[in-house]
């Protein structure tokens, strides 16, 4: 207290009581960067909306296309396995890279600004779509050091992905909002201007090594086991599914070339002219607007659900039912909207796509948690990321080769999931999801069975085996051997010998006779 009655204002302590709030942790700065950068791709999402992206034929932008996405599948063939590693062992590496790809962001969509009636529109949209991907990558290997603890690394992706969904659709209504007013261009610039407050903010993020060490022999094997690999395969069909379906509607939806008028004088016969000619002069009609919200909005519903349930999803099954379901709920749909062939159907295609997609990754995420305790999180989570964007691409890149419809996609995508669905399960970790027990917290354990009751029935004579006849041969002990006293609550019954070390164990079955662990009781 001063001379004046004042008394200077200090920060709050995090240990006092109601100063929680005021503490911004290093998560919580990570969560604004990710929703200031999911707003911005939601807005840049709006500005390509009303461009020519959206506006030529399919056939016109097939090549473009095609050639953007194996540009996109490079980076991740060459950075994943050579330059990831190192960039893990450096401080503020993944940082560093984070902020790279949202200054990349700000680059190209000041460029889209100016080539929004250009063809150069189209290797500028998809820079910003490799740049998403390698900030995806960097992302998943910061998460696990900005958390309390190993434990709420589930929880805090799943309040990331909540935060996306809800920000995504907000930048892209607020970015369309402009695109009305002033054009694509507009919505263009309010993306620029989010990628710019998510570049500052992400200068805040502090300075983190995601893996100071190689890679171990005992982390190297827990990755390469088969449960793992196994639902690394089936997620990244997943993913490869969400490519195909986004590149799929992207063509189905928008139209292409417009139709030959033919309601004039004269039109009716120059057209039947052109075709018996072989001129092609049917159009290919643009699909009504309410189609593109329809199922944009069944695909915002489907990740905020994902995110929402997700968790308590978890809490009641197991990661492999989690992951099976989501493999089963996308076949179910997928059959149905390739038999209803209609836009609800797509739509539900749209709306269980983005929620097993959510729902499948919280539960790998806590699987490679559950047997892969000796990974290290950050830089493991980080080469699975790259991955599964890679099967992103791979999907993409065949519906812009193979012109097909939404109704023979949507049962490509049955098919695909299908046969993941078949081999996880088959797989084994699938299987034993519906029929395991989990004993003591350990997937699986075996008890030892209790040997038979110590009198043997033979020819109507009892014959009492002695302490000596139950202990199993073992070889001589040493001399130095200290035997082990039976515990206070054995009863003077005849007792048993474990199978295992040959040690006596209590007789008497389980129950309130004292304080006992679980594990105690199991012999």
């Amino acid at each position: 207290m001063t001379d004046s009655g004042w008394r200077p204002l200090r920060r709050p302590q995090p240990a006092k009581k109601g100063a929680e709030g005021f503490v911004v942790t290093p998560f919580v700065r990570l969560a604004r960067v990710h929703a200031a950068a999911a707003a911005s791709d939601g807005a840049i999402t709006a500005a390509l909306a009303g461009s020519i992206f959206f506006s030529i034929s399919p056939d016109e932008s097939r090549g473009r296309v095609a050639l953007a996405l194996l540009l996109t599948m490079a980076p991740f063939a060459v950075v994943t396995p050579l330059i990831g590693p190192a960039i893990d062992r450096v401080s503020g590496g993944r940082r560093m890279m984070i902020v790279a790809t949202l200054v990349g962001r700000v680059v190209m969509a000041f460029l889209m600004i100016r080539h929004f009636d250009t063809l150069l529109l189209f290797p500028e949209a998809f820079g910003v779509l490799v740049l998403q991907k390698g900030y995806a990558v960097s992302k998943s290997a910061v998460v696990p050091q900005f958390v309390k603890s190993e434990q709420d690394f589930v929880s805090a992706n799943s309040r990331l992905a909540l935060l996306s969904s809800m920000a995504g659709p907000a930048g892209a209504a607020v970015a369309g909002g402009f695109s009305v007013i002033g054009g694509p261009a507009f919505a263009a610039a309010i993306a620029m201007i989010g990628f710019i407050v998510a570049t500052i903010l992400a200068l805040q993020l502090p300075a983190i090594v995601v893996a100071p060490e190689p890679v171990e022999a005992a982390e190297r094997a827990e990755l390469r086991d088969a449960k793992i690999l196994l639902a690394a395969t089936s997620m990244a069909v997943i993913r490869g599914i969400v490519g195909f379906v986004t590149m799929l509607l992207m063509f189905e939806l928008r139209g292409g070339k417009e139709a030959l008028n033919t309601s004039g004088d004269g039109a009716a016969l120059g057209g039947a002219t052109a075709t018996v000619r072989g001129i092609d002069i049917t159009g290919d009609p643009r699909a009504p607007v309410w189609h593109f919200g329809l199922v944009g909005l069944f695909a915002v519903t489907g990740s905020l659900s994902g995110a929402k349930l997700a968790p308590a999803l978890r809490i009641r099954v197991t990661e492999e039912r989690m992951l099976a379901g989501a493999l089963a709920g996308i076949v179910g749909i997928a059959a149905f909207a390739g038999l209803n062939g209609t836009i609800f159907g797509t739509a539900l295609l749209a709306f269980i796509i983005s929620f097993g997609t959510v729902t499948g990754k919280l539960a790998f995420d806590a699987l490679v948690q559950r047997d892969a305790p000796d990974a290290n999180y950050g830089r493991s989570f980080a080469r699975f990321e790259a991955r599964f964007q890679l099967a992103f691409s791979v999907g993409a890149f065949i519906p812009v080769m193979i012109r097909m419809g939404a109704q023979v996609g949507a049962w490509l995508v049955a098919i695909a999931a299908g046969a993941a669905l078949f081999s996880y399960i088959a797989g084994g970790p699938g299987r034993g999801a519906f029929t395991r027990r989990l004993r003591g917290g350990l997937p699986g354990a075996s008890v030892p069975a209790v040997p038979a009751v110590a009198d043997v029935i033979e020819d109507d004579d009892t014959v009492e085996l002695t302490e000596e006849d139950l202990r199993p041969s073992q070889p001589a002990a040493p001399a130095t051997t200290t035997e082990v006293a039976a515990p206070e609550y054995w009863d003077d019954t005849t007792p048993y010998v474990s199978s295992i070390d040959g040690v006596e164990v209590d007789p008497s079955p389980p129950g309130p006779v004292d304080d006992r662990d679980d594990d105690d009781a199991r012999f």
